[in-house]
């Protein structure tokens, strides 16, 4: 099982959604079918990042999700600790304790200071962690900004902006 769940990846992909509409909220409803996922889904990860202050909602008919905070201070690590909670990456399971030829009592040699492998892993998830923090969604937007297309954007803004207008009393999406 992976650490770092699908919940994250679709959060970070939201949330990136969310830097692009500036601050035109966006409906988790919307974003899922945007993203081909079950809306039931994503409104399971979107009260997450309410609470930890990475988006802040909007009620109403044209309300949505939008970004709590600039996009240049929301970490991948906060995305991940948000979703994830801040749980280890290694549970030592102090096997080393458990040679059959230590019988009942393992020798203090055996067990004494840190576990060589989970001294390992947690440099391994030190060095992830640092990694995600170094990482924001605004310099992963401007990079994906780069490589997409305009008529790409542009094509999103019109999807989205057709299921905003739709929300209002007496309009309906526009024909494509």
């Amino acid at each position: 099982m992976a650490h770092i769940t699908a919940s994250v990846e679709y959060a970070i992909h939201c949330l990136l959604w969310l830097v692009s509409s500036g601050d035109t909220p966006l409906s988790s409803r919307d974003l899922a079918e945007l993203q081909g996922v079950s809306p039931s889904f994503l409104a399971k990860i979107f009260p997450k990042l309410e609470k930890a202050g990475i988006v802040a909602a909007s009620e109403g008919v044209r309300g949505g999700y939008r970004l709590a905070k600039p996009a240049d201070a929301i970490t991948f690590l906060d995305v991940v600790d948000a979703i994830e909670g801040d749980k280890p990456l290694f549970d030592c399971q102090e096997i080393r304790g458990r040679c059959a030829v230590f019988g009942e009592r393992p020798p203090s040699w055996a067990t004494s200071g840190v576990c060589a492998v989970h001294a390992v892993m947690l440099t391994a998830e030190k060095a992830m962690r640092e990694a995600l923090a170094q990482e924001t969604l605004g310099g992963v937007g401007r990079r994906f900004g780069r490589k997409a297309p305009a008529e790409f954007n542009d094509a999103v803004r019109a999807w989205m902006d057709d299921r905003i207008g739709a929300r209002s009393p007496g309009r309906t999406p526009r024909a494509r």
